[in-house]
């Protein structure tokens, strides 16, 4: 699998084009705005646009979901039903933060811990990771050890607690019982900021690392 990084928004959020070189089809995930520079993308691999997937409802990561699954045909798969009030307010928040306009929708697939969502040849598995949102949930290509994570973990840092419903507790309950277990070799997409992997992260991020724990 192939993945583009493609910085959207004012916020510079990290909209990732996964490609199944196999078949030539792909998926989107968290197009939250900027979709021509989306679709330029798309154009320039050569690869056809099959689904889209949401890690969470805030409007860096979803604002453009609606229009362009409008545009293409195809469907919105996630995230959990807990963000239904925070896709609810997206014509506000898209309004807050001067990002021009996006419609409330109703994703074709509310997804749960457990699930799987394909694209081509390529399958994710879903984590339910809520803390930074209630509703977060986590991509995982097991095959080719990689995670869209969102806003769940950064390189060097965590998501916010502080939005509406969330909860640091839950946050770091998430990180180290749902996305460690993956492996320290896994390399992870977030939703701002440089990649990195779960094993830099264990051995180093000043919130979450292991001797933390150990110390604690």
């Amino acid at each position: 699998m192939k993945v583009l990084l493609i910085p959207v928004t004012p916020f510079q959020q990290n909209c990732s084009l996964l490609i199944d070189e196999h078949t030539g089809k792909a998926a989107v995930c968290d197009p939250g705005g900027d979709l021509d520079r989306i679709l330029d993308a798309v154009k320039e691999q050569g690869v056809e646009l099959e689904k889209i997937f949401l890690t969470h409802g805030h409007v860096d990561h979803c604002a453009g979901a609606a229009a362009l699954s409008r545009q293409l045909g195809i469907p919105i798969e996630g995230p959990h039903e807990d963000e239904r009030f925070w896709i609810e307010q997206l014509p506000e928040q898209t309004r807050r933060f001067g990002f021009g306009q996006a419609e409330v929708f109703e994703p074709d697939r509310w997804l749960q811990d457990g699930d799987t969502v394909q694209f081509g040849g390529e399958t994710l598995e879903v984590y339910h990771c809520p803390g930074h949102t209630p509703g977060h949930v986590v991509f995982f290509s097991r095959a080719n050890r990689l995670a869209v994570v969102g806003d769940v973990l950064f390189a060097g840092s965590i998501g916010r607690t502080d939005f509406p419903r969330g909860n640091h507790a839950d946050l770091v309950r998430s990180i180290r019982t749902r996305l460690w277990p993956l492996g320290e070799d896994v390399t992870f997409i977030p939703g701002h900021g440089p990649v990195s992997t779960f094993g830099e992260e264990r051995r180093n991020n000043p919130f979450v690392a292991d001797h933390l724990i150990d110390a604690a």
